[in-house]
């Protein structure tokens, strides 16, 4: 097959050139389409349970994750210039106005919606002859004396509502909270209304001097997003440079690192066109696949160029040489190409729409890199005028030549040691594995000392945290949440209690607060009135909250029927460990206060669905890593002919997934999201190796009939230097991704360049072992059957009169 496809691309390279440059162009096309996500990544599939209650959660109360908050310790906060600049802030963030594009008209629209602060809290009224509340703003105007700002002082804290809420007098710290325009912080404009309250934040820091923290989840998203863009480009430069100056290290050629970084390029191209045809967004995994595509298809190129070189190098033909380039490595490359693929595919089973787009991209990606790799280094040479002795000199680069003979000698005289190692290393891996913890946090990827984290951490320990958490009480009856007296209340006002007992748990916003609010307006402002009226009481308040008021100011709180309320939290970012064990705590004491035959309580939130998420995501990519090594193994069994010998290949690929998990539970690297696509990654990069040298044995010990061990070390001295400078490419390939700015991508970067050294550490040492030690029967049945795929045919070649070849007849590109 692969003699007659090497016969059409080098007879119709000029056209294939053509559709390739049309296709390009159009992929260019779309690739501008692309934009980057601005939404959560949602992580649980539409048919989970906990995905299907925070769905309902946002039909009846919206979104809960569109506040950020801007917060400062208040000791000074108080004196007056300092006020009236908090004044200004929280009046000048109120009126943002940014650039919006709706329908295709660019129009201006209100950034924000609320900014709330001890500058601009409002009280209730009550108004006796209407029968009303009415709101009133507690600050009218900016003071103009200190004893002005004393006496709002000391009204603001006769509202007990505020305290924890706007201002903490424990920790002396107060905030803003800016409920943002839902639909510019969904879109590329949302960066409009964070600058504009960075001017105004700015502003304020240099009148008052008085550092601000800024946080909330609209906040951390808009930070990652930003953060993400700017990487891409870092990655994509970076490995471009990268992998340029070790093709031309290896190689020492212009021509070969010009027409390698052009395939990979091109593939980049194709990527971005790919993902914008799919209509899917840059998030922070499909933002790495440009940079995977040149790390990933470059080994493409140097299998090529290695075989066409060698190839060269003995019979001087260049049509032959390019031929059998096609021929000899196209099956095998092709072979290598679909491992790595299917390790990405796998992540299109795990229902995790982020996963599912990252793997059906990054899949598809890969075999595009492969054809272009395949049709472009022999059509492209094939113009060029042959390879002269300068560089071919690779090809007996000393260094190299003595690396493989040292590994040679390792296996023929060594074995004893190299398996002595390898249950050493088995060992300590097995223990290693067992100190890996599994958790995370929304914050988790980010450094220490990013001033996202440090801002979160405030936020923390003065007001215990931003993050959602949502207690959803269904009463399952129309008007339940006031009916029997306000029996639920009471009910909700005794779960409040409890909760507030977690040091987890913010001070909590509901239906009740509102109604206590409410209750100290209508015992005229008196604080000693913050309570939860009696049942009497409540009927007399029930006349001064009328339906409407009700439906227009509590409607966050509680549905249109009355049926279904909510009792609102912030918490701090814990752990997914922790926070399991803290909702196996409350759920319990839930049910108790509850009773679930005439409740129905869910515990949703971003908070919850974070944890989920995660929990689901480690036990699908585990899965996903078990389904990849399935496939690969079978598609080996296809190659081999011979379940024994996938065994055989299977240990030197897994090895070195175990040393990895060890690795993360020697440093203390979690298992998480983030961490988990590292395994499935490398195991179907790091047995392309394998299947190169198993390739290469086969065709020596079958075709030559030469003994195990002679079809061993030729295998070993043919394929290593190849596998050599595979290997180093892909290491300082995933490299790169170590100058992120997130934990999991550095993690990907050098636990990935970790486990494909111990990958190429065992495909060239323990691999030849084992096949030296094992019984022969073992390893020549093996061989004995016909493989389902050929991967070289020695016996065929292009005819040289079928091909003409034309080639720059002057001196080439200077190298």
């Amino acid at each position: 097959m692969w003699f007659k496809i090497s016969k059409l691309i080098l007879k119709n390279r000029i056209a294939i050139l053509i559709v390739l440059g049309l296709i390009t162009c159009v992929m260019g096309y779309f690739a501008q389409f692309a934009k980057m996500s601005y939404q959560m990544a949602q992580m649980l599939p539409k048919t989970d349970s906990t995905f299907i209650s925070y769905d309902n959660f946002k039909r009846n109360f919206g979104q809960d994750g569109s506040v950020v908050v801007i917060g400062i310790k208040n000791e000074r906060l108080y004196e007056l210039t300092n006020f009236n600049a908090w004044y200004d802030l929280t009046k000048n963030i109120k009126e943002i106005r940014v650039d919006f594009k709706k329908d295709g008209k660019k129009i201006i629209v209100d950034g924000t919606t609320q900014a709330l602060s001890v500058a601009s809290a409002y009280t209730l009224k009550k108004n006796s002859a209407k029968k009303r509340f009415d709101f009133e703003q507690i600050v009218k105007k900016k003071p103009t004396t200190q004893s002005e700002v004393d006496s709002l002082k000391k009204e603001l804290y006769n509202y007990p509502f505020y305290e924890g809420f706007l201002y903490s007098d424990s920790t002396h710290a107060s905030l803003i909270a800016i409920t943002l325009n839902r639909e510019v912080l969904d879109s590329k404009y949302r960066n409009g209304i964070f600058e504009a309250i960075n001017a105004e934040v700015e502003k304020f820091e240099s009148i008052t001097g008085i550092k601000v923290h800024k946080s909330g989840l609209p906040y951390i998203r808009a930070n990652s997003s930003t953060k993400v863009a700017s990487e891409i480009k870092i990655f994509l430069i970076l490995s471009i440079l990268i992998t340029s100056f070790i093709l031309y290290l290896f190689f020492r050629s212009f021509k070969v690192t010009m027409y390698s970084m052009l395939v990979v390029c091109v593939g980049v191209i194709w990527a971005m066109g790919l993902l914008s045809i799919f209509g899917f967004e840059i998030t922070i995994l499909t933002g790495l696949i440009p940079p995977l595509i040149i790390v990933i298809g470059i080994p493409n190129c140097i299998f090529l160029l290695n075989k066409y070189h060698s190839e060269y190098k003995k019979h001087g033909n260049q049509a032959k040489s390019l031929s059998r380039v096609i021929q000899k490595t196209g099956n095998a490359i092709f072979l290598t190409n679909t491992t790595t693929a299917l390790g990405f595919a796998t992540f299109i089973f795990t229902q995790s729409s982020i996963l599912v787009e990252f793997g059906i991209v990054a899949s598809l990606d890969i075999f595009m890199v492969f054809t272009l790799s395949i049709l472009l280094i022999p059509i492209i040479f094939s113009f060029l005028a042959p390879p002269k002795q300068r560089h071919t000199k690779h090809l007996e680069n000393k260094m190299m030549v003595k690396m493989v003979e040292v590994l040679v000698n390792i296996v023929s005289y060594h074995r004893k040691k190299v398996y002595a190692v390898t249950v050493l290393i088995l060992i300590l891996g097995l223990y290693g594995i067992s100190l890996i913890t599994t958790t995370g946090n929304i914050i988790d990827d980010l450094p220490k000392d990013d001033p996202i984290v440090q801002d979160l951490k405030f936020f923390e320990k003065s007001f215990k945290g931003v993050m959602p958490f949502e207690v959803v009480i269904d009463t399952k009856k129309k008007g339940g949440v006031f009916a029997d007296n306000g029996k639920t209340l009471y009910k909700i006002k005794k779960l409040q209690k409890e909760l507030s007992s977690y040091d987890e748990f913010s001070k909590p916003l509901s239906i009740v607060e509102a109604i206590q609010f409410s209750y100290q307006a209508y015992k005229k402002g008196k604080p000693k009135f913050y309570i939860l009226p009696p049942a009497t009481e409540l009927k007399k308040l029930k006349n001064y909250v009328t339906q409407d008021s009700v439906k227009k100011d509590f409607s966050s709180f509680i549905d249109s029927t009355n049926q279904i309320t909510r009792v609102s939290f912030q918490m701090a970012d814990i752990g997914t460990q922790e926070m399991n064990v803290l909702l196996d705590e409350i759920r319990p004491k839930i049910d108790s206060i509850f009773s679930p035959k005439d409740y129905n309580v869910t515990l949703t939130g971003t908070s919850v669905v974070f944890l989920k998420g995660t929990d689901y995501l480690v036990e699908n990519l585990f899965t996903s890593l078990a389904l990849a090594i399935l496939l690969i193994a079978s598609l080996m069994s296809v190659l081999f002919s011979s379940v024994r010998m996938v065994l055989v290949s299977l240990i030197p690929n897994l090895l070195p997934l175990l040393t990895t998990a060890a690795l993360m539970g020697y440093i203390g690297i979690p298992i998480k999201p983030s961490t988990i696509l590292i395994f499935s990654i490398a195991f179907g990069i790091s047995v392309d190796d394998t299947i190169h040298f198993l390739a290469k044995y086969r065709q020596e010990l079958k075709i030559h009939k030469i003994g195990i061990k002679k079809a061993v070390i030729l295998a070993l001295r043919e394929t290593g230097v190849s596998m050599i400078y595979t290997s180093t490419i892909l290491f300082f390939g995933f490299g790169v991704f170590t100058v992120s700015s997130f934990g999991g991508t550095v993690a990907l970067g050098y636990l990935v360049s970790f486990t494909l050294t111990m990958a190429i550490l065992a495909d060239l040492v323990l691999l030849p072992s084992l096949l030296l030690s094992l019984d022969k029967a073992l390893t020549t049945k093996a061989f004995k059957k016909e493989p389902l795929i050929e991967i070289f045919d020695e016996d065929e070649d292009i005819e040289l009169d079928e091909l003409e070849v034309k080639y720059i007849e002057k001196e080439s590109i200077e190298n």
